[in-house]
């Protein structure tokens, strides 16, 4: 049984990967939790995520963040649905954009990408990555702020994830790396302002986690053996491990970790 009551949790991007195994270790723990996803596509994924949610009060919700009516809207729905949102976790991101020309993966070098791909790749990208988060943690927020807290619940927590990328560079997808970066200086930026309003606002910076959005690193031998020896470790992370970290800094106890951004790549990048 939880400690603390019951908080409700809003997850973006929680119908695969790191975002499933962040709402399910809330759901653990009694939570209450919205399940986010973008669209249609990926509404069974959601609705398997959601199923295996154990406890009561929880609700699949779809809004592609880059569009900033549909930011609005998925907040208000869910406040409809949690009554209050205590925890946003800004986790959805994207690699691969609509229309490029490079690999799957999303690859947009300087000098292998035509201009309009570029323009395209950026946009999408920090209309994604950046600018959704900005405009959801607005939203979520000043709920935050009119609505008060449950007994013995903090007014709010907003934990962001990022990414090693934002510190070590990626010279082949610089768009997502920049986003990640901006990422975590706007999580600073709200930590400085919120923390008057007793919200306190962190960030997770993961390097290569097992999921299918870094499947292109270990999808053959040689570039698993490689991915996996940047870490003293010789592994890659688990979903479960950035989740752990996530739910950590969302405790009701974490306010003083307000403003940090937590490196959780298993030394593989240190700074």
């Amino acid at each position: 049984m939880p400690d603390t009551p019951s908080r409700g949790v809003l997850v973006t991007g929680s119908s695969r990967g790191v975002g499933a195994a962040v709402a399910r270790a809330f759901a653990a723990r009694g939570d209450r939790v919205v399940v986010h996803h973008r669209s249609a596509d990926t509404a069974d994924r959601a609705e398997e995520v959601l199923a295996s949610l154990p406890g009561p009060g929880h609700a699949r919700l779809a809004a592609d963040l880059a569009d900033p009516d549909a930011v609005a809207r998925l907040a208000d729905a869910a406040v409809d649905v949690l009554g209050r949102v205590d925890v946003l976790v800004n986790n959805a991101a994207m690699i691969v954009p609509p229309g490029s020309s490079g690999s799957r993966r999303g690859d947009h070098p300087l000098d292998g990408t035509t201009y309009e791909d570029w323009v395209a790749v950026w946009q999408r990208t920090l209309a994604t990555n950046l600018l959704g988060p900005a405009h959801l943690t607005w939203c979520v927020a000043r709920h935050m702020i009119d609505v008060p807290p449950a007994g013995g619940l903090p007014a709010g927590r907003v934990v962001n994830v990022g990414s090693r990328g934002a510190y070590r560079g990626e010279p082949e997808i610089p768009a997502y790396g920049a986003s990640k970066a901006g990422l975590h200086s706007f999580g600073q930026s709200m930590a400085q302002h919120l923390g008057r309003h007793g919200i306190a606002v962190t960030s997770v910076a993961p390097g290569f986690v097992r999921t299918e959005m870094a499947g292109y690193a270990l999808a053959d031998p040689d570039a698993a053996a490689a991915t996996r020896a940047q870490s003293p470790f010789g592994r890659v992370a688990e979903a479960e491990e950035v989740a752990a970290a996530v739910l950590a800094l969302a405790s009701p106890q974490a306010e003083w970790a307000s403003g940090a951004v937590l490196d959780l790549n298993g030394a593989s990048h240190l700074r």
